[in-house]
């Protein structure tokens, strides 16, 4: 692709054989494609648009497997709930322990074989969930499946970064926003499993992720290879972990990405338990935020980059959180058509937040960390985000469903003191690297 590019490059001082016409049609696919561009619904280097389809490949999957597992595990396997609950859970904390290890791997080794590898390992340990017949099996194929994918998404950190070049916060909303669309195709493709609720439709599903897998293997075969940066002397595997700002910053961070479980989590119980709105309306809720996500990212991005600005981003979206949390509660005890009124206005304020939070992180993650240890930085990222989802449930369960409306905000008031610190945060960072304005 990039060899074509450069071919079309070339040919433009040759004289032209085509007729005018010809020539019209010529120019009205750069055209267009520059049209796409300005928009950002494509991106204009290649690597980067690889990069993205395959992301999105492995995204729609994941997220169809996933929503299916449970399923799968109890109705063909034959696992009890408690079985199932305990094996994803031992899955998930060892998946945690595998980020920063096999980051500094990609780090030393270069990124691009090690993210194929982690691709390949996934792809196996969904073709042997079809043969697993036991807690044991069960157990022991979605912790490779998650062990892997977590390495994959250390190994995949450099990637971001190097290809991102300067537009890093561009080019990772472009990515969330792919991963959004992903999702909710591959939640589709779920819910017509589910439906169909047989065994063959199950394991059909599990050989179509191992499928995608493979599908992102050839994709990721076609990007320039990226060579291991110069570590300095203090350089060591364990670096980030001995980043004390870093840290810092992955607690607070990790805290605020709870937020993403409000609408997808906490949202469809507090609907159903406490309010009179129609349950109809949680569809409706995540078709919103996923729409806002997908269409706005990109634009939210835009201006933020260095540090200090995306420190203030953190610290609006916490603000953000707050207002949309304080209004979603008080749609308990109100008529059904103002709760859902109510409501619709505290998720899309909610959503708003969590534009310029994912805007504001994805710098931080990156802007943090030295070039050189990109890999192992982004290890220890996905620990704090991996936390954060495992204790989210049972935090958002306590606060806003437990408690009731002033639980929200609490919750609410948690992500602001997180979004007030994040500027600190960077400042203290600063004080030891280039953090830019």
């Amino acid at each position: 692709m990039i060899e074509h590019d450069k071919n079309q490059v070339n040919q433009v001082n040759q004289p032209s054989t085509l007729s005018p016409d010809d020539d019209l049609q010529e120019a009205a696919a750069p055209d267009r494609r520059s049209w796409l561009v300005r928009r950002g619904l494509i991106l204009e280097s290649a690597p980067q648009r690889r990069l993205a389809l395959g992301g999105f490949v492995n995204q729609l999957g994941t997220a169809a497997f996933l929503a299916t597992a449970p399923l799968y595990a109890m109705k063909v396997i034959g696992l009890s709930i408690g079985q199932v609950g305990l094996g994803l859970g031992v899955a998930g904390v060892v998946g945690l322990l595998a980020g920063p290890p096999v980051g500094h791997l990609a780090d030393r080794r270069g990124p691009n074989g090690v993210f194929r590898t982690t691709l390949l390992i996934q792809a196996m340990a969904m073709v042997s969930l079809l043969f697993a017949h036991s807690f044991v099996a069960f157990m022991v194929a979605v912790a490779v499946t998650d062990l892997a994918g977590a390495s994959g998404g250390a190994a995949r950190g450099p990637m971001i970064r190097r290809f991102g070049g300067d537009e890093v916060p561009k080019f990772r909303s472009y990515l969330r926003s792919i991963a959004f669309l992903a999702s909710t195709f591959g939640a589709l493709a779920a819910g017509v499993v589910i439906q169909l609720d047989s065994a063959s439709a199950y394991r059909a599903l599990i050989l179509a992720n191992a499928l995608t897998f493979v599908v992102c293997v050839a994709v990721m075969l076609r990007l320039p290879k990226l060579e291991p940066l110069s570590a300095t002397a203090e350089s060591d595997r364990w670096l980030a972990l001995k980043d004390k700002p870093y840290m810092a910053f992955v607690v607070l961070d990790g805290l605020l990405w709870i937020q993403g479980e409000v609408v997808t989590y906490a949202l469809p119980l507090w609907v159903v338990l406490h309010t009179h709105a129609p349950r109809w309306f949680t569809g409706v809720a995540l078709a919103v935020n996923t729409v806002m996500v997908v269409f706005l990212q990109i634009r939210t991005s835009r201006g933020i980059k260095g540090g200090e600005v995306a420190g203030r981003a953190t610290r609006r979206a916490g603000l953000a959180f707050l207002v949309g949390m304080a209004v979603i509660a008080t749609a308990s005890g109100l008529p059904g058509w103002a709760a859902t009124a109510v409501m619709m206005a505290g998720v899309a304020v909610h959503t708003v937040g969590s534009l310029w939070h994912a805007a504001g992180s994805m710098e931080l993650r990156f802007r943090l960390a030295p070039a050189h240890a990109q890999g192992q930085y982004s290890g220890v990222f996905g620990i704090g985000m991996g936390l954060c989802y495992t204790v989210a449930p049972g935090l958002l369960g306590l606060l806003c469903l437990t408690w009731g409306a002033p639980g929200w905000l609490v919750m609410g008031g948690l992500f602001v003191a997180a979004g007030l610190a994040m500027p600190l945060v960077v400042r203290w960072a600063g004080q030891s690297r280039e953090l830019g304005a």
